[in-house]
């Protein structure tokens, strides 16, 4: 096994200041990480046991902190919507259009949204893209009921009686095919 490359001088004391100043637990982690190594010399197996890492993470965060210095320190998180064709601002202006739309119809199609989804990105996107950003707004699918709430089962079925499709012939059993 190879040694381990030495951190810069002074590493352990600016990594000390960074973990008084950490935001978040996945911050004061990260540092962590790098000042365990720094100030008391730990290894990487070590320093996973202590935070509950696994020993590749610990290596790659200490090599990307060699190699990048305090980069490291100040990069974001691996979240995020970084395929974004456009932005949330962008997605409620389309939306505006459309909203008045909903209110006068009481119904819109997705296909409309869709179509001047598309004319503003220059390219076709699935339905679903439009669907998540629908969701991403607060639009919610209404359906129409399948059903009259004032519907009769009485007389619908009064009506199947006495409608003229209903002869004595269409409601007999057809015979059985054999064979």
């Amino acid at each position: 096994m190879r040694p381990a490359r030495a951190f810069p001088k002074g590493a352990s004391k600016q990594l000390n200041e960074a973990l008084k100043q950490a935001k978040s637990k996945a911050e004061f982690q990260r540092i962590q990480c790098l000042w365990l190594r720094a100030s008391l010399g730990l290894n990487a197996d070590q320093v996973a046991t202590a935070l509950g890492w696994q020993p590749t993470s610990v290596r790659r965060l200490q090599a990307q902190y060699l190699n990048e210095g305090d980069q490291v320190l100040k990069s974001v998180g691996r979240g995020g919507r970084r395929n974004q064709n456009l932005t949330v601002e962008q997605e409620r202006q389309l939306l505006t259009q459309f909203s008045t739309q909903a209110e006068e119809a009481g119904m819109l199609e997705v296909s409309q949204i869709k179509r001047a989804y598309e004319e503003i990105i220059g390219h076709p996107v699935p339905k679903s893209t439009v669907y998540r950003m629908l969701a991403r707004h607060g639009w919610r699918k209404i359906a129409p009921r399948r059903r009259h709430p004032e519907v009769s089962r009485q007389r619908q079925r009064a009506f199947k009686k006495n409608s003229p499709g209903s002869s004595p012939k269409s409601s007999a059993k057809k015979p059985e095919r054999s064979g």
